[in-house]
């Protein structure tokens, strides 16, 4: 059982990580924390200025950071960003410290999430429309060995929170 009950919820970016992770963190009556908004507070620059300014290695030093400066919390949702778990030994962290939460999307899932917001995201800056699907199924293909390694799975676009709950505290409980 996590020593500190934190529960992580992860996937690819547009998966709908940050709206789940608000959702379970008032059905279970815990804080919810935002991994990109800690990490642009400690930065002092948005995650873009981030990436532009400084490069993803960097960016992803100040988010394992970041991530790590959670261990103590308790009773929180965290949602992260889509790579977080991919860099470092960050799964493996979320994993020791708390119950992950892998929101799957197929790359068409994705796509037409991701369309309307993708001048907003650094990896998808560069990446023309017609680009996009490949992108993502690239990308989402190189990161699948991390995301599931997640405690729970959720495939279904409207996630049945009463189940996800049940299932949450099934594991905070072991």
């Amino acid at each position: 059982m996590p020593s500190c009950r934190i529960v992580y919820i992860i996937g690819f970016m547009g998966s709908g990580k940050s709206v789940a992770g608000k959702k379970l963190a008032a059905r279970l009556n815990w804080s919810f924390i935002d991994l990109d908004r800690k990490i642009e507070e400690k930065a002092g620059k948005t995650i873009s200025r981030i990436f532009s300014e400084d490069g993803e290695e960097i960016f992803r030093r100040i988010e394992a950071d970041v991530l790590r400066s959670m261990a103590s919390a308790t009773d929180t949702v965290i949602s992260t960003g889509g790579g977080t778990p991919c860099f470092g030994d960050n799964m493996d962290f979320m994993l020791e410290t708390g119950v992950t939460i892998y929101l799957k999307r197929t790359p068409e899932q994705l796509r037409k999430r991701l369309a309307e917001s993708s001048h907003e995201r650094p990896l998808l800056i560069n990446i023309t429309d017609d680009r996009l699907l490949d992108f993502i199924r690239e990308k989402l293909a190189w990161r699948e060995k991390w995301y599931k390694k997640a405690v729970i799975t959720v495939c279904d676009l409207k996630i049945n929170y009463t189940s996800l709950l049940s299932l949450v505290k099934e594991r905070l409980n072991r």
